[in-house]
């Protein structure tokens, strides 16, 4: 059986979105029990020179939602400024981010297979077709982000483990 762009992409976002969605729950919890207030890791940093907590959490909607959005578009850029969000509002992004994903026809994510699309950086344009893009740059972007937000969620002592950073796996059955 072939995988389709669908597959590849979206099916993919939507697992790690679900699990971005429980280790964050799983923070508030931690945080809660331990009467720290959860937007206290809001804009901590791993390393002096990495963006914060925030930028991690809404980077992994841009690389998802953002993503699908730019190759109906042709064009993808870096994320523009956003409104401030503390821990709530970070987990309400991953939700409509969720939502926004889960409403979309496999056939009409399918449909963008093969297009051309340009990711756009300080005037700079770089080529890509719309698969490529997705496993070339978007998905390793997307891991990446999650990746550093659940490592800031770890640092924190909220009590994760790996399962909860790969959520549901799409199993034969």
């Amino acid at each position: 059986m072939a995988t389709s762009l669908y597959d590849h992409s979206v099916a993919n976002y939507l697992q790690t979105l679900t699990a971005v969605a429980g280790f964050l729950d799983k923070g508030l919890a931690h945080f809660t029990a331990n009467q720290v207030s959860a937007d206290e890791v809001v804009d901590f940093r791993l390393y002096a020179d990495m963006l914060p907590f925030r930028f991690q959490i809404e980077s992994v909607a841009h690389h998802s939602l953002g993503a699908i959005e730019g190759m109906k578009k042709g064009v993808f850029a870096p994320g523009g400024e956003t409104p401030p969000r503390n821990y709530a509002g970070l987990q309400q992004l991953i939700a409509d981010t969720r939502a926004s994903l889960a409403a979309l026809a496999p056939a009409d994510v399918n449909a963008l297979s093969g297009r051309d699309m340009v990711f756009e950086l300080r005037g700079r344009q770089i080529p890509f077709t719309t698969d490529n893009f997705a496993l070339s740059f978007s998905l390793p972007n997307f891991y990446f982000h999650a990746t550093t937000a659940y490592d800031i969620l770890r640092l924190k002592g909220v009590p994760l483990g790996k399962r909860d950073f790969l959520g549901t796996m799409r199993v034969k059955g």
